[in-house]
């Protein structure tokens, strides 16, 4: 038994971020690519901050963006997951970041679909909210692809821009 492990998907396994993990964080978030919509560069202190939120929101919330590794060889891929939105009590914010290597492979849809189902059926959320930079085109296909619907636009500190915001509803996701 992996107690590490959250939960899977066909192809994938969520697993939690922990202290020893800096490794996978270096190779995904040291990527200028993948962070170049979230507030990126990272130096390795923010990377480092950036594996502590993870770490936390896991002890104070018991989610996370929880790293992603293949299911046939136990490759990090990248992240998926929740975070405590913050202009909504008890809301969470859906998202994802994935290595360069495995854009384009539906992996991100993948992981959010089983996602939200973790978040509708095993923490029992009415709504899931999601965002992404106004510039990233295809996490917002990612985003309308899983059901989400646009909302709003809110002002994203990291990269001083206003970023889409996107909800969906329990009663739309059964729907699906």
């Amino acid at each position: 038994m992996n107690i590490d492990l959250v939960f899977e998907s066909d192809r994938l396994k969520f697993k939690i971020w922990k202290e020893n993990d800096i490794g996978n964080a270096k190779k995904l978030w040291g990527d200028t690519e993948v962070t170049k919509y979230i507030g990126g560069p990272f130096d390795e202190k923010k990377i480092e901050n950036r594996l502590r939120i993870e770490i936390d929101n896991n002890a104070n919330f018991c989610i996370q963006y929880w790293k992603l590794y293949l299911k046939t060889n136990e490759e990090f891929i990248g992240c998926c997951g929740f975070r405590p939105y913050k202009n909504e009590n008890k809301a969470l914010e859906m998202g994802f970041h994935l290595c360069k290597k495995y854009w384009g492979k539906g992996y991100a849809t993948e992981a959010g679909k089983a996602s939200l189902k973790y978040g509708f059926e095993e923490l029992h959320l009415k709504k899931i909210y999601a965002g992404h930079n106004p510039n990233n085109d295809q996490s917002k296909k990612v985003l309308i692809k899983l059901g989400f619907n646009y909302i709003r636009d809110e002002y994203y500190g990291p990269t001083g821009l206003n970023h889409p915001i996107y909800e969906i509803l329990y009663d739309n996701y059964i729907h699906l």
